[in-house]
């Protein structure tokens, strides 16, 4: 198991340091400028602060995999993790609308390759949890 916390580590740190080019990639500049301008700063401050929560539960998971594995509190830990990422996985298939990478080949490239990520985590989470 602490394998694959070293792994979902490293895939956070990665997932956390891709945000920085959102703002492009997504055209933000043009996109975002029909709204107000409170809605602007929650879109990118929003953005800033998951990006650096999901770097730093990378960072706990890649450098703690065995507190997370044999404490209470890594356990704890682990349950909060794997609800965290079982509800994003949910969102995947129940909220995101499928016009968004049906019939467009990157995008539902993207879409299995998180859906099965999201997936990864939840499980390997909540088998920390509940062995």
């Amino acid at each position: 198991m602490v394998l694959h916390l070293k792994i979902i580590g490293l895939i956070l740190i990665a997932l956390a340091l891709v945000h920085i080019i959102f703002p492009r990639y997504f055209n933000w500049k043009v996109e975002l400028k029909p709204l107000s301008l409170i809605n602007r700063q929650m879109v990118t401050v929003h953005t800033f602060f998951i990006a650096l929560t999901v770097f730093l539960m990378g960072l706990l998971c890649f450098t703690s995999g065995v507190e997370i594995i044999e404490t209470k509190l890594g356990n704890k830990l682990a349950l909060g993790f794997g609800v965290f990422w079982s509800i994003r996985a949910f969102i995947q298939f129940f909220v995101y609308s499928v016009k968004l990478w049906k019939s467009k080949t990157f995008e539902t490239i993207v879409h299995i390759i998180f859906s099965i990520l999201w997936l990864y985590f939840s499980t390997i989470f909540l088998m920390i949890f509940f062995k």
